[in-house]
Formats: structure tokens, sequence, C-alpha cells
């Protein structure tokens, strides 16, 4: 019995029929929501956390396995391995070896946990001092989820006091239609906001009336609440 088989025993193991239906329900897997048709066998992230350090060396072959999975668990945990040894290696080899196998399956990225815990953790960091193209040919396609690892990416670059990619990527998704990207990009510019907040202000200034309501509401969460309300009040 291999690794891989011994992980995916382990994980039926821990499932819970009453939290995977939870998870359905909250993940909005039923037909014509986001997560349409995706599968939960009902694994909490500390457990899943927890088995995946146990197979922390599990090959990148059979990662790429459990990125094609239709089981949701099976995928986060291909991320939190993937992420472990992004983080550990030392030869730059290695972690392009890892960042192709994530491009490779990135179709497997389908979900907004997925995605915000793998972008800044792997292709933000990945990418810091490498050309950023991908990111804003991903953030100009009609994929979602593509759209929502272009902008979360950029939040390596945030932690790092550089805003210029996240405040471009943001732009282009201004007038977006999902709230999924409303959210994303809101998050993104409070996270500059809390950093450096007059690059924030700069960017509102001249977008806050266009953008959707919610990814303001998110974007100015964290300012004093008269400030707060002139810009919900259209009074900046």
């Amino acid at each position: 019995m291999n690794s891989l088989q011994e992980l995916k025993i382990e994980l039926k193991q821990q499932a819970n029929a009453e939290k995977a239906l939870i998870y359905k329900s909250f993940f909005k897997t039923a037909p014509g929501q986001y997560g349409e048709g995706d599968i939960f066998v009902g694994v909490t992230s500390p457990i899943l956390h927890k088995i995946a350090k146990s197979y922390q060396d599990l090959s990148l072959e059979d990662c790429s396995e459990l990125l094609s999975s239709s089981i949701h668990e099976e995928r986060m945990l291909a991320v939190f391995i993937l992420t472990e040894q992004f983080q550990k290696a030392k030869k730059e080899l290695f972690k392009k070896e890892i960042i192709d196998c994530y491009l490779k399956n990135i179709k497997g990225i389908n979900s907004w946990d997925l995605v915000d815990l793998s972008a800044p953790k792997l292709l933000g960091p990945y990418l810091w001092e490498k050309n950023k193209q991908l990111l804003y040919e991903w953030a100009k396609t009609e994929d979602l989820w593509k759209q929502r690892i272009a902008i979360i990416s950029t939040f390596y670059f945030i932690r790092k006091k550089s805003y210029s990619d996240a405040l471009a990527i943001a732009d282009i998704l201004l007038n977006h239609k999902h709230d999924l990207i409303h959210k994303a990009v809101g998050w993104m510019l409070r996270e500059i906001g809390k950093r450096d907040k007059q690059s924030e202000d700069d960017f509102l200034y001249s977008r806050y009336q266009e953008m959707p309501r919610t990814m303001l509401r998110y974007a100015i969460e964290k300012y004093p609440e008269q400030e707060r309300q002139k810009y919900l009040k259209n009074e900046i």
C-alpha cells in the first residue's frame, strides 16, 4: 500500500456525514451555485492539517492526483502538503516543480477556501521577484477562481509593503459581478490600508462611487466610523 492510498484511508476514517451536509450548504454546492457538484466528506481543517503533516513528503505526482479529486478535502490536503513543501524547499528548482504542479492542476483550486489557502502562500511568494504577468492575465479571464487567485496572490506582496500590483489588479476587477470577487478585492484594499492608509485613500477617492457596495464595505471596514459613513453616503 502506498502513501496516497494510506492518506485516503485515513481521510475516510475521519469522515463525518453530519459535517459534510453543513459544508455542502456553506460552500454553495447546489445546482447553479459557485460550488456546484463539489463533494465533501466532512473533515475539519485542524484534522486535515494533522493528516497533511503526516504525509508532507508525498510525491508531486500524488499531489496532482489529489488536486484532481472530486472530494474537496482531498484537494485541500494537496494544498496543505504543497504549501508545506514549498515553504521548506531550499532549491529554486524544487520550488518551480511545486508551482508547476499547482498550475497544472489549477482547475482543482475551485473554491474560495482553496484559493485563499494557496494563492498567498504559493503563487504570491513564487512570483515576488519574477514577472507577474500571469496574475494580470488571470484577472482578465472569465474564470472566477483564476480571478480570485490573481487578487489574493497579491496578499504576499502587500505583506512586503508593495501595493502596485494589488491596486492594478483591483482596478481590473473593480466592476466584477460576483460577490466572491467583491469581498476579495475589498479585503486586499483593507490590508493595504492597514499598512498605508494614504495608498488606499488615493485608490478609493476616484473609484468608491462605482465600486460594488460589498467591495467598498470590506475595504473601509477598519476606517474610523465617521469617515466610513462619509464613504457609504457618497460624501467624500
